[in-house]
């Protein structure tokens, strides 16, 4: 019984050592590749900027702790060396900021946003006041149902880390102190397997309409969970635009340049690996057109539930 145990534990370090390594040799790589193209596309981006055609990074992130780390958790010193690199190297920017340079066609300096996902009660204690204190715009999505019955995030659940979300009366006062309030439906679910017109638009359009009720003001962006091409659907993104939103965001990854189509805002996730991290904001010419919005624009002079 004793050799098999130990045959098992020795076999479970050994696989654990292997993945350490090849971690390790991602990120040599990672590193390597950055700081080789480094000077190409500084000169790259410099042109850009003078062109106007800049391009716009979106960062999304979920939770900033030090407890019950996952996928989807950075620390909190992670995350104050990123917020450090960014306001060195980029111009901090609004996503309703960045939404109008990419609508009216021109970027004059390598900008980003911060954006949040899902809204997450340890947010408050950190990473929304220390962006406050910065002075740093940051566009904060949240699940409404959620929120209101103080429910764990089933991805949360799953993972055996129920943390718990914002309350209502956090949003809030967060809307007060200036951060931006964006819908990301009631419930989290993957709208891309929604058929029916009328859940697409309890989901999309009420988690709007709540926030709208709990602020008393109109809620202009909107943040599909999950966020790849399949969580997305024709369907679900003109139940959007009818919803009266002025753009949707993604997760899949991709720069936004100016002129494309700013009603699908292309984001990526902030990888708390911080050479990552720098190079997906040093803008990876691997990258630069890898990811595009979907093949779908909104009807021009569509109706918006805004302006009723």
């Amino acid at each position: 019984m004793s050799s098999v145990y130990s045959r098992d534990n020795t076999r479970y370090y050994l696989f654990e050592i292997e993945r350490y390594l090849i971690m390790q040799l991602d990120r040599f790589g990672i590193a390597a590749y950055y700081l080789a193209t480094l000077p190409l596309r500084r000169l790259a981006i410099r042109r850009a900027e003078r062109q106007g055609r800049a391009p716009i990074l979106v960062l999304f992130y979920h939770r900033v702790a030090d407890t019950h780390p996952n996928g989807w958790t950075i620390s909190r010193d992670g995350f104050a060396e990123q917020l450090e690199w960014l306001r060195q190297h980029v111009e901090l920017i609004s996503l309703a900021e960045a939404h109008r340079r990419i609508a009216v066609g021109r970027n004059s300096k390598l900008a980003a946003c911060i954006t949040f996902d899902d809204g997450y009660a340890d947010n408050c204690d950190f990473a929304l006041p220390l962006l406050l204190s910065a002075g740093v715009p940051c566009t904060y999505f949240v699940t409404t149902q959620n929120s209101l019955e103080q429910k764990p995030f089933a991805h949360d659940v799953l993972a055996g880390t129920p943390v718990l979300p914002n309350t209502r009366e956090q949003i809030v006062e967060l809307a007060r102190d200036g951060i931006e309030i964006g819908a990301h439906t009631r419930t989290h679910c993957d709208l891309g397997r929604i058929k029916g017109s009328a859940e697409l638009y309890d989901e999309i359009a009420g988690s709007g309409d709540d926030l709208a009720d709990w602020l008393a003001r109109p809620i202009r962006f909107f943040a599909f969970p999950f966020g790849l091409p399949g969580n997305l659907s024709p369907s679900a993104l003109h139940v959007a635009q009818q919803a009266g939103y002025q753009a949707v965001c993604t997760a899949y990854g991709g720069y936004n340049l100016p002129g494309q189509n700013a009603f699908q805002i292309l984001r990526f996730h902030a990888d708390p690996d911080m050479w990552r991290f720098k190079n997906w904001m040093s803008v990876d010419p691997r990258k630069y057109r890898l990811h595009r919005p979907l093949d779908w624009s909104p009807e021009p002079n569509a109706p918006s539930m805004l302006e009723v």
